[in-house]
Formats: structure tokens, C-alpha cells, sequence
């Protein structure tokens, strides 16, 4: 799995995990307010941009990876947060490796498994070659909240997600329930959620707050499913918080 750090090596660490289809280059908006204020990790998850090589299987098996990189890059732990998949990866990983997540905050998690996920998994096999399509990857762009600076980034890693990885990403993304470790994590942990997301969304991000006693949520005004790419400078501000 490829691994990008930047920022001060003594300042504290930050893992930053990404939404699928898209990969760690989504954070750059927020890294350029963040400044020397963390040692941020970003890793391209499997199947995903740098790491397009290796399929992705399953979040047990990601976490299972992030938890290694953590071990050997913050062994003293580290704020973990992520968006979208990745939000879902922040709760599994606060859930079984509590002692590498100093702080879980977690952007638009899916917490609520949609009841007929054949249907659209068999909807999206069929979509699959559209991605390869510049066309089709603008118009997905746009949906996603991804700025004109990062739009060519999107198209060539968009062309890069294999089929396999995006039916086992988007599997686990819409089967996702929470990990029963999630109510125990005694680290602060914030939810976070968009004003103008879909309402499962919205209920998800009060299942995961209600879940965990002493988390905090917020509903972001004016943002879709989109808060990091959004809302940059309001990201970067609530990571400076919380290390």
C-alpha cells in the first residue's frame, strides 16, 4: 500500500483515509490549510490510485493493513480520520486497534446496510466500463464536489479501479454495519455530516454518534457528501483541534 507523509516529523501524527474511487490526493486541499500543525499519513488504499495494483478485498483486511502502517509510523498511535469508505475504515480500526487511535473523526460514514445490495452491485458491474470514460468520470466529479485543480487527478485514477475493486469496495461500503468495538473506543471521536446529504446518510451519522457515548457530531450547513473537498479550510481547522 503506498504511504505518502508530509509536515513537521515532530509534530503529531494524523491518518487520513479516503473515500472510494477516488484517493489520497483528495486531501490536498485540506494538507495546504493544515500546514505544520500535524505529521499527516496518507495512504492510497488498495486498488486505488498509487496502489491500483493490488485489489481491494475487504475493510477487515484493510484495517488489518492500516493497523501495520500505523505500528510502524505511530506506534504511540495517532488521529484517525477519514471520509466516506474511509469513515467506515475509522470506526473498524477505533474498534479493534483502540490503542493505535488517539482520536477517531469520522466524515459521511454509511451505517445503515441497504436492503437490496445484489441490485445495485449488479447495476454497478454493468457500469463498470463507463469509468474509463472522461465523460462519464467529469460527470461522477462533479457529484463528488471535486475542484477544477484536482478534476485531472480523478479522471486518470478513475480509469485505474478495477472492476473487482470497485464491486468489493462499494460491497462492503453498502453492507456496512457498525463493529461492536465502536461503543467501547474511550478516545474523543467526533461524527461528522453534511446538511444536504441523503437522508441515510444523515441517519447513519446519528446512529454512529448515538452508538458511542461522549462522541460529538456536527452537521455541516450548505455541504453535501463531500466535506473535505467542500469545506477545506473548516476540515484542516477541526484536525488542528483535535491533535
Amino acid at each position: 500500500m503506498y504511504v505518502l507523509e508530509n509536515g513537521d516529523p515532530q509534530a503529531p501524527p494524523v491518518l487520513l483515509l479516503h473515500g472510494g474511487g477516488v484517493a489520497g490526493w483528495m486531501w490536498r486541499p485540506t494538507l495546504d490549510r493544515l500546514g505544520g500543525a500535524a505529521r499527516v499519513i496518507v495512504p492510497d488504499l488498495p486498488g486505488h490510485g498509487n496502489s491500483a495494483g493490488e485489489t481491494y478485498r475487504s475493510h477487515a483486511e484493510t484495517a488489518r493493513a492500516l493497523a501495520e502502517v500505523l505500528e510502524e509510523r505511530a506506534p504511540r498511535g495517532a488521529l484517525v480520520a477519514g471520509f466516506s469508505l474511509g469513515a467506515q475504515l475509522t470506526t473498524l480500526l477505533a474498534a479493534t486497534r483502540p490503542d493505535l487511535v488517539t482520536g477517531a473523526v469520522v466524515v459521511s460514514a454509511q451505517a445503515r446496510p441497504l436492503r437490496f445490495p445484489g441490485t445495485t452491485l449488479g447495476l454497478l458491474s454493468a457500469a463498470a466500463p463507463l469509468a474509463r470514460q472522461r465523460w462519464f468520470a467529469r460527470l461522477q466529479a462533479k457529484e463528488l464536489f471535486v475542484p477544477a485543480e484536482l478534476l485531472d487527478d480523478y479522471v486518470r485514477d478513475s480509469a485505474l479501479v478495477s472492476r473487482a475493486t470497485l464491486l468489493a469496495s462499494v460491497g462492503e461500503n453498502i453492507r456496512f454495519t457498525l463493529p461492536a468495538g465502536w461503543s467501547r473506543f474511550e478516545n474523543p471521536a467526533l461524527v461528522m455530516v453534511g446538511e444536504r446529504e441523503r437522508t441515510l446518510m444523515r441517519d447513519s451519522a446519528r446512529d454512529i454518534h448515538d452508538a458511542l457515548p461522549g462522541s460529538r457530531m456536527i452537521s455541516v450547513p450548505g455541504c453535501g457528501h463531500g466535506i473535505p473537498l467542500q469545506r477545506p479550510d473548516l476540515f484542516a481547522e477541526i484536525l488542528a483541534e483535535q491533535v
